[in-house]
């Protein structure tokens, strides 16, 4: 395997560039469409929260038949996945 000294993309960078850019959503339109308090996407968004089972089937439901979760788990093996 071929080592590189990058760092894999956070779940929050995954969230903004992937997802909230290209649909100009903003963290409170986010918010709305979830749910959930403000603060709780922004703290997804800045990698100070982790995406539970609970909020992954939220983003689901928002973005779509397991779109976001499947991006994120792309860089799990399956074991070590926070939700299946």
């Amino acid at each position: 395997m071929l080592m590189t000294k990058r760092r894999p993309a956070t779940v929050g960078e995954i969230l903004v560039e992937e997802f909230m850019q290209p649909m100009a959503l903003t963290q409170a339109a986010l918010a709305r469409a979830m749910g959930v308090a403000r603060k709780h996407v922004n703290e997804l968004c800045n990698d100070r929260r982790k995406v539970t089972a609970a909020t992954a089937l939220i983003l689901a439901r928002v973005f779509g038949n397991r779109a976001f979760s499947g991006k994120v788990d792309a860089g799990f093996p399956q074991k070590m996945r926070p939700y299946v």
